[in-house]
């Protein structure tokens, strides 16, 4: 495995200088980077697949151990209020259970058969997508998860950071971002967990682009729920219709803080009911309740 290999420039990481430690370890953040590109065709036929099935109310559920489960925890977790989606539709799992979000739980990995419950226990059917992430491409606990996955005929993904991995093989989709040896040897919460985060915002930010969850590139779901996300909602109703911020709140008040709502009914010059019902028409995606008769 590349990743537990040791990193020839950084044998000797231990008598660098700050700046020259944080100088490799940011030019290994570009590896990182680059690594990803290289699976960006497959990571598009993954947003692709996953929208699909999400279409006909599939789920995206994320499994992990470790870093791999934290990322995978954070990425469910934010759909909630940057996309508005129901709870439950985007889910994070982590060997260990939550208690492993805050503490390290290292042998939970290790279970198998643990991973297997843990996706029964979400009843998977073939709607479903499960993205089963480990850099290492070992992990017992997520090739359980994936073998529950595909026992319901759910789509497997891997996210993987080694070559030809056992996770990889047991997915329909590999995303293997292969980054090399770290910084310091075996520690893939660093260039691993980096590709990783990436490869997780493209997927989950790709799959709701597509599911109607952005305008132009506003995030028009967004979930209002503190003043920060309010001014924001605001802020993205006047940039989608040219209004000021003082008329963009009133128009957000008149629709019940629903900002697709708000944007159908400024440009088409309509009532917030006649508003809503062509979004309901157009599945949610506003550019096309703005141009239907």
């Amino acid at each position: 495995m590349t990743t537990e290999s040791r990193h020839p420039a950084t044998r000797d990481l231990d008598r660098m200088s700050a700046l020259d430690l944080v100088a490799l370890m940011n030019a290994e953040d570009a590896v990182a980077v680059a690594a990803v590109k290289t699976v960006l065709p497959v990571i598009a036929r993954a947003i692709d697949a996953v929208a699909a099935r999400m279409h006909k109310g599939g789920r995206l559920i994320y499994v992990g151990a470790g870093t791999s489960g934290r990322l995978g925890v954070l990425d469910a977790v934010e759909c909630r209020p940057t996309f508005s989606v129901p709870q439950g539709l985007v889910i994070g799992l982590i060997a260990g259970g939550e208690a492993a979000l805050t503490r390290s739980v290292e042998g939970a990995e290790d279970d198998a058969e643990r991973g297997r419950d843990d996706v029964r226990s979400l009843t998977p059917r073939a709607e479903d997508s499960v993205v089963g992430i480990a850099a290492s491409g070992r992990t017992p606990y997520v090739l359980g998860a994936l073998a529950a996955a595909r026992s319901a005929k759910a789509l497997t993904i891997a996210l993987v950071c080694n070559a030809s991995s056992p996770v990889a093989a047991q997915a329909d989709l590999a995303l293997e971002a292969i980054v090399g040896p770290e910084v310091l040897t075996g520690s893939t919460r660093l260039k691993s967990g980096t590709a990783t985060k990436l490869i997780c915002n493209m997927l989950s930010t790709g799959v709701m682009v597509r599911l109607g969850k952005c305008y132009e590139n506003l995030m028009v779901d967004v979930q209002a729920s503190n003043d920060k996300l309010r001014a924001r909602a605001r802020g993205i109703v006047a940039a989608a219709t040219g209004l000021d911020s003082a008329a963009a709140a009133a128009l957000l008040a008149r629709c019940g803080g629903e900002v697709k709502t708000a944007i159908v009914a400024a440009l088409r010059h309509i009532e917030p009911e006649p508003a809503r019902a062509a979004l309901v028409t157009s599945g949610g995606r506003v550019r096309q309740a703005l141009t239907q008769g």
